[in-house]
């Protein structure tokens, strides 16, 4: 299989520095909302504290997908320059276009991504 051809590292890195740029977008907007619930003393009621919570306790959960996410994008971005990205970590084998296109941050081939995963 070969490796890829420059135009499609080209569309795969600007993809991925807009990813990044979304990525840190969702960080900021979501770190007030992940913050520590504090009690608003007027609302009355267990419900408005639960439902606060809630909200922080999902918020929390967003925010760290997006942080791991922006974890394997900015890896992905680093392999550029030595020519290291588009290749399987486990296999060394490439990582097919498509699923770049899908997921431009795959670290794995879809062999190994799904020998992972069972």
């Amino acid at each position: 299989m070969d490796s890829l051809n420059p135009r499609q590292i080209a569309k795969l890195t600007e993809t991925l520095e807009q990813l990044l740029s979304d990525l840190r977008d969702q960080v900021e907007l979501a770190l007030p909302a992940a913050s520590t619930v504090v009690l608003d003393q007027s609302k009355v009621g267990r419900l408005s504290r639960m439902d606060a919570m809630q909200q922080q306790h999902m918020a929390d959960s967003t925010l760290k997908q997006a942080k791991q996410r922006l974890r394997l994008v900015q890896k992905a971005l680093n392999k550029m320059p030595d020519e290291e990205y588009g290749y399987c970590e486990l296999c060394d084998g490439v990582i097919v276009f498509a699923r770049l296109q899908v997921s431009p941050e795959a670290q794995l081939c879809l062999k190994c991504q799904s020998q992972q995963e069972q």
